[in-house]
């Protein structure tokens, strides 16, 4: 409430309500808030590309084909391992305490990956040699080995998944519901999300010119390792980074927690509890509600489409972009392109929610994803048949099918943060009260997971079965025909949502009248 008892939703008007509701004196807590989820997503776009840059591109014997293996093998057990740590430190240590541990450790192993073991990569890694001997060996393993001999790198990549599960839904979301009021959350979240994708544009732009600065200096001595350089400037950057978001959240401690005018303890956010539900739970719960069924499909459908694509471009892209550093400036534009898709797709989905059906803001992101794959998959094969330099309409048509990729790619996350996982929510809101709970708790285990590591369950099965040095672009009319059936079981899924929820919603609205 105001001080002249007015609702505080009602004290803004015109664009200043829709754009910034935020009072004067909320920004001494706002601000710092949506500077550290700033922070967060800088650090975890620079990391996650170079991530991807380092085992597709850098890695010795590595390639796009290694990060389906990672995935699954890799990041799923770490991640349980990692999450049963952080909750026996939260046992332990005070909040403050817990997430500069935490924060400390990430930091600490990028910084020390720059200066300490990419460097002393050729010593610690295993040889090319040992590689392709083993690979020889064991044909059916041929893309395990560059995952276990690059064994720095795939650490590199393991971390850099983590950080934005543990630091943004763990640490930050856990500290943002605990000291945000309700009514507080109403106007500030949403920002906070337009205020992170900005970092997402820095991020973007940040790697391009670190990458393009690298290719520079290596052209003046050509004995500099250009994408050393390039990876030396983008760890100082997430050290610069990560500081301020140390320096925010210590200032938040001093500054917004002991002024009861901004934080009352006790009067956070409070979500309802969910119900600790293990897999046959989770299963059992999904399976008898249809309406819960189709839910988990959208879920499941989309993790397991965009896993597939994503790993046969970044096949495709290095091999248009041979150089690393190159490689890794793609790999900044795609970030860069896909905040700006996210922050206007946020814009255009206020209007899209208001003038069609919730059926209509569903069946976008798969509709994007099922007619830019075909031509993703279409120009490839096309690739294969006649060759990486054939042209078409003036250009090689390995650029085209870079480029749809790239296009598939930035325009499907940006419609998938807003538009899907709106929806998403929004489907649960006419379920009753225990199905809601539990419901939700149930997709979010099994469909969450699945999704996940699904796609690289698939890849992973299918080059080792195949065996050999197979690379995914060969195998894409299997990986192509499962991405079609898989969104068109989630258009088919979100058509028979849509009567339910409808139906749902008009019940729930008439019981009301």
């Amino acid at each position: 409430m105001s001080k002249e008892g007015m609702p505080i939703e009602e004290e803004f008007t015109g664009w200043r309500k829709i754009l910034w509701p935020i009072h004067n004196f909320e920004l001494k807590k706002f601000l710092p808030m949506g500077l550290m989820m700033l922070c967060i997503l800088f650090i975890y776009t620079l990391v996650r590309d170079l991530k991807d840059t380092l085992m597709v591109s850098k890695a010795v014997c590595g390639g796009a084909e290694t990060l389906g293996f990672l995935k699954l093998y890799g990041v799923t057990p770490s991640a349980i391992l990692f999450m049963i740590v952080f909750v026996k430190l939260a046992n332990v240590l005070e909040r403050e305490k817990l997430f500069y541990t935490i924060v400390l450790f990430f930091l600490s192993f990028f910084v020390a990956f720059g200066l300490v073991l990419y460097p002393l990569r050729d010593i610690l890694h295993f040889s090319e040699d040992t590689i392709l001997s083993l690979q020889a060996s064991y044909p059916r393993l041929h893309w395990v080995f560059p995952v276990i001999g690059n064994w720095s790198f795939s650490l590199f990549y393991i971390l850099a998944e983590l950080w934005g599960s543990v630091v943004l839904s763990a640490l930050f979301w856990q500290f943002a519901n605990e000291i945000t009021k309700v009514k507080e959350s109403k106007r500030f979240y949403a920002l906070f999300g337009m205020i992170g994708n900005v970092g997402l544009l820095a991020s973007g732009s940040v790697i391009i010119f670190c990458a393009n600065l690298a290719k520079s200096s290596a052209t003046l001595d050509p004995n500099t390792d250009a994408f050393g350089t390039n990876l030396f400037y983008q760890m100082g950057a997430v050290l610069v980074f990560g500081v301020i978001l140390l320096g925010l959240y210590r200032w938040m401690n001093k500054n917004v927690l002991t002024d009861p005018k901004l934080y009352t303890p006790g009067e956070g956010t409070k979500k309802k509890s969910k119900p600790k539900l293990g897999m046959a739970e989770s299963f059992k719960c999904i399976i008898t509600s249809p309406y819960l069924l189709m839910i988990a499909v959208l879920v499941l459908a989309y993790g397991v489409s965009i896993n597939l694509v994503e790993a046969v471009w970044k096949g495709q892209l290095k091999e248009l972009c041979p150089d690393t550093n190159d490689y890794n400036a793609w790999m900044g534009r795609l970030s860069l392109t896909t905040g700006a898709v996210t922050i206007c797709s946020a814009i255009a989905a206020q209007n899209v929610f208001r003038k069609f059906s919730w059926k209509v803001a569903a069946m976008i992101t798969p509709v994007i994803l099922f007619i830019t794959s075909i031509l993703f998959y279409g120009f490839i094969m096309y690739k294969n048949s006649v060759g990486s330099g054939a042209e078409l309409m003036g250009f090689s048509v390995l650029f085209l099918a870079v480029l749809v990729g790239f296009l598939q790619n930035s325009l499907s996350k940006g419609t998938k943060y807003t538009l899907f996982d709106s929806t998403k929510q929004m489907a649960y809101i006419p379920l009753d009260p225990e199905l809601k709970v539990k419901g939700q708790a149930a997709v979010e285990i099994l469909a969450g997971r699945g999704g996940k590591s699904g796609g690289a369950f698939i890849q992973s099965t299918l080059l080792m079965i195949v065996g050999g040095g197979v690379k995914l672009s060969s195998l894409v009319d299997i990986l192509g025909t499962i991405v079609m059936v898989v969104v068109i079981l989630w258009i088919i899924s979100v058509l028979g949502l849509s009567k339910r929820f409808e139906a749902l919603t008009a019940e729930k609205e008439g019981k009301k009248e």
